[in-house]
């Protein structure tokens, strides 16, 4: 295999910083800064059509319900098409779904709050077909001691594009309109793609993704692979991170409960927003290069602890109906927290993810974390339907506390010192 000349020849461009910008960090902030354009006018949008707090929580979900539903297909389509057709076409459907987005918009009180529901599962399908692919790619290509800096090298990008983007699509949507951050949305996204069609190669393995999809082989040596330890308890751990990592990025509760507690108006959800991309870079640059010296575990308990706390926080704020102040102090700590836990969930899949079948393994781990990223706007829309805001937040603190103690006590360390040096060999 090493031997191979086809094998090695897309191997070389990764470690060229001009070819990870352009194919890895472009791509990553413009998805990120397309979705953190939209994320504060859903709200707006929702109350528009008539639509309660749990009305707007669920357009969210359907967002995520299309990143929890794409995984399993688009794992598939990665070992047998290669990881890049997957790769260009998730950001071009994402695009489409979010000018479709724009028309409902457009349209105002009168638009179809179903069709906003579709459009919005478009849109995290073609998500999730872009992360998984570029994930696949890092573990294709990248040595044990690099890719935690890769992994969250990607998703710091994006969180800082997430998180800068509201600033834009808040002001975006008060002067030009609703639809407008829409648009913007896919017209980054598309530009930001460009690159990849010229530059970006294939990295499967030459022979097995069409043999194993074949022999069905490999496909049984995965399944058994899942089964063993620490396997579920990383992919249990995985669930729990994201149905809190859930509420303050993807499922934007954080941000739907400061527009109905506190009547903030898009504009100033994207300032709030916006300024927790200067401290988003720091930490979750930090945390690569911490796993990739130190271990996995020393970021994602930590992480787990302190995500777990902020929310335990934020449900104490309901509670109290404390000041917008206290609401502040606690939007700041939970996004610095889950700052720290921003990829290092998908590192642990590149240290296990088995080589003959990358994307079916991914497929069933993405497929796990989305769940929990469906899970928290769900479960907060729910609970305070039927209780308040306070026991929905303690929801989404409880399940990180408990990751934290599956982490300390289940899960091994994955780091391997060992084999950077026979991958350079």
């Amino acid at each position: 295999m090493a031997s191979s000349g086809s094998a090695q020849s897309p191997q070389t461009p990764k470690s060229n910083l001009t070819y990870l910008l352009l194919t890895l960090h472009l791509p990553s902030i413009s998805m990120g800064l397309g979705l953190g354009l939209t994320v504060p006018v859903i709200p707006e949008l929702a109350k528009e059509m008539g639509v309660d707090l749990e009305g707007a929580a669920l357009v969210f979900v359907f967002q995520l319900l299309g990143t929890f539903a794409a995984p399993l297909p688009t794992g598939f389509l990665i070992d047998k098409l290669g990881r890049r057709r997957v790769l260009l076409a998730g950001p071009i459907i994402t695009a489409v779904a979010s000018l479709l987005v724009a028309k409902v918009a457009l349209e105002g009180a009168d638009g179809s709050y179903i069709e906003l529901l579709i459009y919005r599962f478009i849109a995290g399908w073609g998500e999730q077909m872009w992360m998984m692919s570029r994930i696949t790619v890092i573990a294709d290509t990248g040595a044990t001691n690099q890719r935690g800096k890769q992994v969250t090298q990607m998703f710091g990008v994006q969180q800082v594009g997430n998180l800068s983007g509201p600033i834009v699509g808040g002001f975006a949507a008060v002067l030009l309109g609703l639809w407008a951050p829409f648009v913007m949305h896919a017209a980054i996204v598309l530009v930001a793609l460009i690159p990849s069609f010229y530059l970006l190669r294939e990295t499967a393995p030459p022979a097995s993704p069409r043999q194993a999809s074949a022999s069905g082989a490999p496909t049984q040596g995965v399944w058994r692979h899942m089964m063993a330890a620490p396997i579920p308890a990383v992919f249990v751990v995985q669930f729990l991170a994201n149905v809190t990592r859930g509420g303050v990025f993807g499922g934007g509760v954080i941000v739907v409960y400061a527009a109905y507690a506190y009547g903030l108006e898009p504009d100033e959800l994207g300032v709030l927003r916006g300024a927790m991309a200067a401290v988003a870079i720091p930490i979750v640059f930090t945390g690569g290069y911490v796993m990739d010296r130190f271990g996995r575990k020393y970021t994602i308990v930590p992480g787990l602890i302190l995500s777990g706390a902020s929310m335990v926080f934020l449900a104490a704020i309901a509670y109290t109906e404390a000041s917008y102040a206290w609401f502040v102090a606690g939007f700041i700590a939970i996004h610095m927290s889950a700052n720290i836990i921003s990829g290092n969930m998908q590192t642990l899949g590149t240290d296990v993810a088995p080589a003959e079948a990358r994307g079916k393994f991914f497929g069933v781990s993405r497929t796990v974390a989305q769940g929990g990223m469906v899970l928290s706007p769900a479960s907060f829309g729910w609970l305070t339907a039927i209780s308040t805001a306070t026991v929905g937040f303690g929801f989404l603190g409880a399940t990180a506390l408990v990751g934290a103690v599956i982490v300390i006590s289940l899960i091994p360390e994955t780091l391997r010192r060992e084999e950077p040096a026979q991958a350079a060999g």
